[in-house]
């Protein structure tokens, strides 16, 4: 397993819980999906029935390289280095970060990343390979800015500015109205999902120091981006995924996405009633997910497909980063524990756990290693301070 000491590693390249549908046949048969439930579920079925059984071998799957399992890395190595102020630490994040500048999304004039594979969502859309979308390039901008906080390298200045840049020419706006605003998922005029919204609403707050003479124009787009959201949180504090769908879903860390960037917007901007509808988000997540009997996170309060997995550490690790935005440290240490029972065994760590109560995905990097990692680094060192 990757050594968590300041993130140490010449080479992120990890496999992935999504490696069968990376491969040619799986891609085939996931687009079939999407257009046909019935054809398409019977072939996926037989797909992941392969894949449990291909998890030691892994067969026919590569490993790649994810910009935020590198945003992830110098986000862990800087919060070292803030911690020990030792020289390695912040070499190490410069190393992750040097790999982003290089390894951002080809074809675009403005820094960009997204997850490099192409991607099948409905049967009217796919995304390239090469698509960087607006729910992972938030994650380097947040990596390049405490960086440059800590190193005031201009050269890095350029790049975050270029963010901008991609947020404005790139991302597209799907709605707007005199108080509300939604945009894309990737650059072009795609769909309305919640938790990209915020993640474009959040991008734009850390931007906000670099740009003093657009304030008030990023405050107004800040400002109709959380209406947005707002106003489409449910009555019992949830979200669906895709408020315009019909089929749509409500699952733990999309929700927490959603809430952690609120929560972090309005470091940099007051929201209207933004305490409230954190506070109501929080008290749904906590009760339609957390099961006190295991001490774990479900996956789904509302599911629009079956699934073999039973537990994912991607809904705990961000249940946990969550709690820790909202010093709910108690609660963090308490689904902490039991991912360590879970979903580590020695040195690996596994992203899911199947209906069979078997671990399934050992060191994915992507999902969700990299995520647990950050969150338990941030509660290590409050257990540390107390």
């Amino acid at each position: 397993m990757i050594n968590s000491k300041c993130m140490d590693a010449d080479s992120l390249e990890t496999y992935d819980p999504y490696d069968i549908w990376k491969t040619s046949l799986g891609f085939q048969i996931k687009n079939l999906f999407n257009k046909n439930r019935y054809v398409g579920g019977v072939l996926a079925v037989s797909a992941t029935l392969f894949d449990m059984l291909n998890q030691r071998r892994r067969l026919f799957y590569e490993k790649q390289e994810y910009p935020v399992v590198r945003a992830f890395a110098a986000l862990i190595s800087l919060n070292e280095y803030k911690n020990s102020q030792e020289a390695v630490c912040l070499n190490v994040a410069k190393q992750h970060i040097d790999w982003l500048v290089e390894n951002r999304t080809e074809g675009y004039k403005n820094y960009c990343w997204g997850i490099n594979i192409k991607l099948p969502v409905a049967k009217d859309l796919i995304y390239p390979k090469n698509t960087p979308f607006s729910t992972n390039t938030p994650y380097v901008l947040e990596a390049l800015i405490a960086y440059y906080k800590i190193s005031n390298d201009k050269a890095i200045l350029k790049v975050i500015l270029s963010v901008y840049a991609f947020l404005e020419d790139d991302i597209k706006i799907m709605l707007e109205t005199e108080s509300e605003l939604a945009t894309s998922y990737g650059p072009f005029k795609d769909r309305i999902i919640v938790n990209a919204v915020s993640y474009s609403m959040y991008s734009y707050a850390l931007l906000l120091d670099f740009l003093p003479e657009q304030s008030s124009y990023i405050k107004n787009k800040i400002q109709k981006m959380y209406n947005f959201i707002k106003n489409n949180q449910n009555k019992d504090g949830s979200w669906f995924y895709a408020p315009l769908d019909n089929r749509s879903f409500i699952d733990c860390f999309h929700s927490c996405f959603i809430l952690k960037n609120l929560i972090k917007t309005m470091v940099y901007v007051p929201l209207n009633n933004g305490d409230e509808v954190v506070a109501n988000g929080y008290a749904y997540v906590k009760s339609a997910f957390f099961d006190s009997e295991t001490d774990l996170c479900r996956r789904f309060s509302m599911s629009n497909k079956p699934s073999i997995i039973k537990w994912d550490l991607y809904d705990n690790a961000e249940m946990i980063n969550l709690a820790l935005l909202l010093k709910d440290y108690k609660f963090a240490t308490i689904i902490n524990k039991s991912v360590k029972r879970h979903f580590i065994k020695g040195e690996e760590i596994y992203s899911q756990i199947n209906y069979l109560g078997k671990r399934i995905n050992r060191n994915t990097l992507r999902w969700a290693v990299m995520p647990y990692l950050y969150a338990e680094s941030k509660l290590s060192h409050y257990v540390k301070q107390n």
